[in-house]
This record gives structure tokens, sequence and C-alpha cells, in this order.
């Protein structure tokens, strides 16, 4: 069996290879570049499963890369910064990256990262014995075999994260989740300080979902509650 690859984008040495460690010890193949031009020209050689992404970084920084890298793929993107802040966690969410680690990090934690992410892909391309669910609500179509969205036959398309969110909700609909529920549905891991993680995720599908975001047709907020998708 093909081992999967990382792709690991750290303008550090000695973070590139003490992460390269422990996902080789693990089973994984790794890939090593400094910043976000050499990783761009990586994903055009090789297939890569996930990419861990450093946030500052010379010539092109993890934001930029991640915005070139969202046009053409949706690869589980986790993003690395030093900064701990939310404003700068929310702004590598709303580039599209899935999933935050801040600096200085425990190895373990991203190994834990890397695999929820890839868990999650692994059960997005696992064929169904049976025929492709498709959940209907209202000219919004999800297709939990093949992950395809569609909003009144426009097809959509969500990271990873994005779909898994947006398939809880609707698999849920009429009910009002948390935010911790709708996290630990998605990461598979207790909820810690996630709400603003879950909020800025639900805004870029609203962005993508909805004709105006700010009067949403499908995900509604039950402020101080959760959201949900009405039946």
């Amino acid at each position: 069996m093909e081992k999967q690859r990382i792709l690991i984008v750290d303008d550090e040495e000695d973070i590139r290879d003490l992460l390269e460690i422990y996902l080789v010890n693990e089973g994984y193949s790794v890939i090593k570049t400094a910043d976000g031009f050499e990783a761009l020209e990586a994903l055009e050689k090789e297939e890569i499963h996930l990419i861990v992404l450093d946030i500052m970084m010379p010539k092109m920084d993890g934001i930029q890369a991640c915005m070139k890298i969202r046009k053409e793929k949706s690869v589980p993107i986790i993003m690395l910064s030093a900064k701990s802040e939310d404003i700068d966690k929310i702004l590598g969410l709303n580039t599209g990256a899935d999933d935050y680690v801040t600096k200085p990090f425990n190895p373990l934690e991203v190994v834990a990262r890397v695999k929820s992410q890839l868990r999650r892909c692994s059960m997005m391309s696992v064929p169904k014995e049976i025929k492709s669910e498709e959940i209907e609500i209202s000219g919004l179509v999800i297709n939990t075999a093949t992950h395809q969205v569609k909003v009144d036959e426009r097809e959509i398309r969500l990271t990873p994260t994005e779909f898994s969110i947006l398939e809880v909700l609707a698999r849920n609909r009429g009910r009002v989740l948390s935010t911790e529920l709708i996290y630990e549905s998605v990461w598979k891991e207790p909820a810690y300080e996630s709400e603003n993680t879950v909020a800025v995720h639900i805004r870029n599908i609203r962005e993508k979902i909805e004709i105006n975001p700010k009067e949403p047709r499908y995900i509604k907020v039950v402020w101080g509650v959760g959201y949900k998708i009405e039946q």
C-alpha cells in the first residue's frame, strides 16, 4: 500500500526535520519545502495527501500559498503560526485552511491533527456498497458518497472540513447544534475554545452556498445556542 504523502512547508529547518521524524515514524512519506513557492512546485510534481503550512515565511507566506492552493485543490491544510491571537487563527481559516496549530507545539499534537484530517478524507473516499446517499434540502444537494455539493444545480467546491460541517448540520436538520457539538463531531476530539474555529468555517460555507450570506437560506444562527439547518 502506498504511503500517504505529507508536505511540510516551513522556513525553519529544525521544525521541518522534527515533524519529519514524527510523521515518518507514523508511517507517512514526507516532502519538505521552505516557502510557498517551493510548496506550489512540489504540488505540481507529487500527489500530496495533506499539507502542514507555516504562516510566517519569506518569499511567499502561508496565507498567500493557501489561497493559491485552494483555487485548484481541496487537499487538507493545517496551518502553523507563532501567533496565538484569535485574529490570526481567523485569518488562516478564512483562506481555506482546515485546522490550526500554534507554535511552540508538541509534535504529537500535530501528528494527531494530521491523522484526524486524513481519517476524514479517507472516510470521504471509501466507496459505499449501497447507492450514493443524497441529502436534499430546498435546492441544496449533498452527496455523501462522492462528496459533491450543489445548490440549484450549481456545483460548489468545499474543503473537507467545510463538507463535514455541512453534512453534520444537514443530517441533524431542524436541530440546533452548539459549536462544541459541531467541533467534536467533525474534529473527533474534545472542544476547547472552538467557537471561533467553527464560526469561521460556517462563514466560509455560507459565502459559497448562500445567495445572500447576510440573509441565509440554509444555515441559520440561533444566538447564544448554535447553528441549524431548517427541516
